[in-house]
């Protein structure tokens, strides 16, 4: 491929560009936060680990031991019996929304955008939103000030909310997400969410996630090319469906992913696919992909194609960038080499990428780049990058009642 198709094709960015000002303070506001917090450098010695240990368990310690029992008195404020009860619930009947949203009037509203009026800001205790089945054409951005939201759909392929803003036609990268979650504890459950822009509109996001301790469970990320923007802070997702062609998960969040399917679609005639874009920019960022339990596959229209339009599992989108996948399933259309260059030699030296334990017939390792950032790590050492550890899991997500896995699978 020529070098001019690769900086068109490729660049899924920028992202930077896009950003003003007071968004790149912000950004590096809470990068400086979680740096001192501290998080995992790839090559620390024993006494910087053991400080760090202690720095982590002081950031994500909020005094509670939580048990699978608790009642709601011995529960975080910000969770409780309630939404506990909806997670763990199948049936939509048991749903107690504090508004509910029916695209055929049967609800309070008939669009999202309307339900988020009725948000307290700063809200520190669950606000349920109940979205009925149905497609949402809408653009939604649940602000900083949207604070433990429960967004509950009727199923992934039910309740859908779509739109189709995109690069090509002019809108920043950074701007195009159908959804964007800001707001900390914001939690999704049997919701889609996609961007209909389609492959020749180049970079058209789906859903950009910058909540902190955000859980989404049993959802679905469509798109092409910038699917899922994990942007910043601690994310989890768990037995969701994300589907795309060019750098379909991308972003610097810590986000672990737990049995998820990555879906790789049919890209335009002149591309290549790439699952995941990781874009730590310091090495003491506590950030990465942490893909865990989860299975790579393709739709058949792509499955004919994989010898011209190859598939990889990542490349590197900023110098430091961190991606481990373990316990995972990888089938054969993924390329032996696994993973892509960004451009040249850029971050080959600096990135920390390593697959652990995983099966399937595109698994085996030995045809690998042999790049010095690529790592070969065991069970023990992988045991960091966990959801319990790496994003003190065990304090948030299982209180919350959502399926999860602590520790290695």
């Amino acid at each position: 491929m020529e070098s001019t198709n690769r900086r068109l094709l490729w660049d899924a960015s920028g992202f930077d560009d896009d950003l003003d000002d007071r968004q790149r303070n912000m950004e590096s506001t809470n990068r400086r936060l979680l740096w001192d917090a501290s998080g995992f450098d790839d090559d620390l010695d024993d006494r910087q680990r053991n400080m760090e240990s202690t720095n982590r368990r002081l950031l994500w310690d909020n005094g509670s031991g939580f048990d699978d029992d608790l009642d709601d008195r011995h529960l975080p404020a910000w969770i409780n019996g309630r939404q506990r009860k909806l997670l763990g619930s199948t049936n939509t009947g048991d749903i107690k929304a504090d508004v509910v949203v029916a695209k055929d009037g049967s609800g309070k509203y008939k669009t999202i955008n309307e339900a988020l009026m009725d948000i307290p800001k700063n809200n520190n205790k669950t606000f349920v939103i109940y979205i009925k089945e149905g497609v949402y054409q809408e653009h939604v951005m649940l602000d900083k000030h949207m604070t433990h939201v429960t967004m509950i759909g009727d199923g992934p392929t039910k309740t859908k909310i779509t739109g189709n803003k995109n690069f090509v036609d002019g809108t920043p990268t950074f701007k195009t997400a159908t959804v964007s979650a800001i707001g900390s504890n914001f939690l999704a459950k049997n919701i889609g969410f996609e961007n209909s822009a389609g492959a020749e509109k180049h970079q058209a996001v789906a859903l950009r996630v910058q909540s902190d301790m955000s859980i989404f469970y049993n959802c679905q990320m469509d798109g092409y090319q910038d699917t899922l923007y994990a942007h910043t802070h601690r994310q989890f997702y768990r037995d969701c469906t994300i589907s795309g062609t060019i750098d379909f998960i991308f972003g610097n969040a810590a986000a672990v992913f737990q049995n998820c399917k990555m879906i790789v679609r049919k890209p335009m005639d002149n591309q290549q696919c790439i699952v995941t874009a990781q874009g730590r920019i310091d090495r003491r960022e506590p950030t990465a992909l942490v893909l865990q339990g989860c299975t790579f596959t393709a739709e058949p229209a792509y499955l004919p194609l994989k010898d011209k339009n190859k598939a990889f599992l990542g490349r590197p989108w900023k110098q430091y960038s961190r991606t481990i996948i373990m316990q995972s399933h990888i089938e054969g259309f993924i390329q032996p080499e696994g993973w892509l260059p960004w451009m040249g030699d850029f971050a080959l030296n600096t990135l920390f990428y390593t697959e652990i334990d995983n099966d399937g017939p595109g698994a085996a390792t030995t045809n690998r780049v042999k790049w010095r950032g690529i790592k070969k790590v065991n069970l023990e050492h992988a045991k960091k990058f966990t959801a319990g550890t790496f994003i003190g899991g065990d304090k948030w997500i299982k209180p919350v009642g959502v399926p999860y896995v602590s520790g290695l699978m």
